[in-house]
């Protein structure tokens, strides 16, 4: 089971336009859908539709749209009172793939929220292979509250995944080693946050064939405790760095119509990979064909089994030496 903790979740709604998106005039949509959303629920989506068991945890109360909207998709949730709805966030689609999000803050969260939401994840991670700590946290909360529930878990027999960024990544980073968690997820920007080193550069480098400073910025982590780091580079692919070895994987070429949701999906498609007992560059394999199955959906669809294409992902393993920070 994968258990995903989801602080700040959303209703995701998608606005599709007919044509280009124009500031300041009145423009009619061809189609709106909403979606249960924030990252680790989009996790549960994507992990849901291939078949593995998992649970989100959030914070909604009964009478919000978000709890039915998650029985509409058929995902196993558990929900803790708060003291507001789900914020919504807007996503607006154009015919090219162009995308452009709005997103709200979300509701404060109060002392008794957030205890509700660690008893929860306790109760819930004894029993998991993974926790997945996802997304933005809300206001009120300690920035560095995922550093508390991973330094929790040690006890725990899951391991434990976390991909956020901006403040809570930074002061999750200040607590390794005790808080460095099992997987991290950045992105070429969040790496560059944690490492110094400048993201627009390395997912430049990796287009152009070479991931290896990417790869690199990796390790560091590694050297800060963590066990394994997972990099998105966009249309570039991704990196996954472990102890045992660096590799990298590129995807098919596909029409980008949403970004939304890829980090997640990839995220997602790693995680399935691995509790069926793949080995790395599988597990690296199954995220490339995850998070390019996304790009290619419209709006906050994600990727399904009949849309992933393992097949079609290149993986290298990486063996050059490691150049010096960029």
């Amino acid at each position: 089971m994968i258990v995903t903790l989801t602080a700040n979740p959303s209703i995701d709604r998608t606005v599709t336009l007919g044509g280009r998106l124009e500031r300041g005039s009145v423009l009619r949509a061809v189609a709106t859908h909403n979606d249960p959303g924030g990252k680790g629920v989009n996790v549960a989506r994507a992990l849901t539709s291939a078949g593995v068991a998992t649970v989100a945890i959030l914070p909604a109360n009964a009478g919000d749209p978000l709890p039915s909207t998650l029985r509409d998709n058929k995902i196993e949730h558990v929900t803790v009172a708060m003291s507001g709805s789900a914020r919504t966030n807007i996503t607006i689609t154009e015919p090219d793939g162009t995308t452009t999000k709005i997103n709200e803050p979300g509701v404060p969260m109060t002392a008794q929220s957030l205890a509700d939401l660690h008893t929860a994840l306790s109760e819930f991670g004894a029993r998991a292979d993974w926790v997945v700590l996802a997304g933005s946290l809300p206001p009120g909360v300690p920035t560095d509250w995922y550093g508390t529930l991973v330094e929790s878990l040690r006890s725990a027999s899951c391991k434990v995944a976390v991909d956020t960024s901006d403040a809570p990544l930074l002061a999750l980073a200040e607590r390794f080693p005790s808080a460095a968690p099992d997987l991290v997820k950045p992105n070429s920007e969040e790496l560059a946050q944690l490492t110094g080193y400048d993201g627009r550069l390395l997912e430049e480098a990796a287009l152009q064939g070479d991931p290896t400073a990417a790869a690199h910025a990796g390790r560091l982590l590694l050297d800060r405790g963590v066990e394994t780091v997972l990099v998105t580079l966009g249309a570039a692919g991704a990196v996954l760095v472990t102890n045992d070895g660096s590799w990298w994987a590129t995807p098919p070429p596909i029409v980008a119509r949403s970004t939304v949701g890829a980090g997640d999906s990839s995220l997602a498609g790693y995680l399935a990979a691995h509790v069926a007992g793949a080995a790395p560059p599988e597990c690296l394999r199954s995220a490339v064909a995850y998070g390019s199955a996304a790009a290619a959906l419209p709006g906050t669809t994600l990727p399904s089994p009949e849309h992933v294409h393992r097949d079609a992902v290149t993986v290298t393993a990486l063996t050059s030496p490691a150049p010096d920070p960029a």
